[in-house]
């Protein structure tokens, strides 16, 4: 099936831009609890575990939310396929912002006993399914409504939520961080939760404006003519293009764990084993949020000229090259030194994080593209959910050193680097098989 036309300019800004800020707030809600549990959940929900085994368990409940995102893709995925990109989005970007607004009216362990960590692992685990659902729409909604020759930037623009969520929930528990710690304990920590419920208005008004995406108006209208649509998307996928799937799973890796790896772990790692002040490595992560922003930009139009898999290769392979430089930098426990590790390194692993979404689209034809992105991005989210875990692990067997952290991290970036160069041969595969189609249409 060809593509249709892009919509008219001033929609497919305003799609754009909703992807966006919907994505930012998305992604704001799920980092938010990244902080959280780097910071104080271990205290709140855990008080009567070591502090080692206090952190692995605070972390193990941020870990849920990854292993909940493949539910999600199925679901939403479903939906995205069936019903539509537009509506999928709706009831993602709702669940999120109920989740998030929830936790920050959570009694804690010492209030309500086992039943504090039960709940809040429930509720992690609908941020997971909801943001399993939320990366493919957005992104689907972008590259269906955009022009084909700078799909790269635009694929680049939903990925800036990313850094946009992350100077948000580190920005805010910078400032209220801020308060005496036991204000910041007993109720100072809430406030960035409960901050969701404002936040979902502004993204449902958004996501309530926008037209429904015109490549699945035509899937639509052909599938009503015919009488024939995929009844359930996700096993098609499965069963015509799981060898793309992996692909997609190994070259989506870096842009999601390597990022949890210097901005959850980080914290933690700098905080707990080299004792530096919370605000310090909050302060590191909202300046390489900036230079991540950055990055995105530069990134995604490099795809647009030189082709998204190149430039997910390159990003690979200067992460390696960078990782056990980033922690020796981090190591010297000098703030400025601090500051340009964390940037160094997530500008790094940045550079794929951009044209990912072009790079794994592109691979999947459109009659199941939603299921078939959706779960490849959050299979990679599942292995990703853990690498604070095994970060935190491996510096602890190591007596507080960061190498097994680095080589974690040279670890992913390798299978990223794997995955981009076999995402090329897929992507011609990809483009063959929708030429026969066409011309025996």
């Amino acid at each position: 099936m060809t593509e249709t036309p892009p919509v008219p300019l001033k929609e497919a800004r305003r799609i754009v831009g909703a992807s966006y800020i919907g994505t930012a707030l998305e992604w704001y809600d799920y980092f938010l609890y990244g902080t959280a549990a780097a910071l104080v959940f271990d205290q709140l929900f855990f008080p009567d575990l070591s502090s080692t085994a206090g952190k692995l368990a605070s972390f193990a409940t941020f870990a849920v939310g990854f292993i909940a995102r493949p539910i999600g893709a199925v679901i939403f995925g479903h939906f995205g396929d069936r019903i539509g990109r537009k509506k999928t989005l709706i009831a993602t970007v709702l669940m999120m912002g109920i989740a998030t607004g929830l936790i920050g009216l959570l009694p804690d362990f010492h209030a309500i006993g086992i039943a504090a960590p039960v709940l809040l692992v429930a509720l992690r685990f609908l941020q997971g399914i909801s943001v399993g659902g939320e990366w493919g729409g957005a992104m689907l909604l972008t590259l269906e409504s955009t022009p084909k020759e700078k799909r790269g930037f635009y694929a680049s623009v939903p990925q800036l939520g990313s850094p946009s969520g992350t100077l948000l929930s580190s920005g805010v528990f910078a400032l209220v961080s801020m308060l005496p710690e036991p204000a910041f304990m007993a109720w100072g920590w809430r406030l960035p939760f409960l901050a969701a419920f404002v936040l979902l208005g502004v993204a449902l008004y958004l996501r309530l404006r926008v037209e429904e995406s015109p490549v699945f108006q035509r899937l639509s209208a052909a599938a009503e003519e015919k009488e024939k649509r995929e009844s359930v998307p996700v096993l098609a996928a499965l069963r015509h293009t799981w060898g793309r799937m992996i692909v997609g799973v190994g070259a989506a890796f870096l842009g999601v764990g390597g990022f949890f790896l210097l901005t959850t772990f980080i914290i933690s790692y700098g905080t707990d084993t080299l004792g530096l002040p919370k605000g310090t490595m909050l302060n590191a992560t909202l300046v390489a949020a900036v230079v991540e922003i950055a990055v995105l930009f530069v990134s995604g139009k490099a795809a647009d000229r030189f082709g998204a898999w190149r430039v997910c290769a390159f990003g690979a392979a200067l992460t390696i090259v960078v990782a056990f430089p980033v922690f020796a930098l981090v190591d010297t426990k000098q703030t400025a030194l601090v500051f340009l590790g964390v940037a160094i390194g997530t500008g790094a692993m940045s550079i794929p994080y951009a044209p990912i979404g072009a790079l794994v689209t592109q691979m999947f034809p459109a009659e199941y593209r939603y299921s078939a992105v959706a779960l490849s991005y959050n299979i990679a989210g599942v292995f990703s959910g853990f690498v604070p875990m095994a970060a935190t692990s491996l510096t602890d067997a190591a007596g507080g050193a960061s190498w097994g952290a680095v080589l974690l991290l040279v670890i992913i970036a390798a299978i990223s680097l794997a995955g981009a160069l076999a995402s090329n041969a897929a992507r011609i595969r990809t483009k063959a098989a929708a030429d026969v189609v066409q011309a025996v249409a």
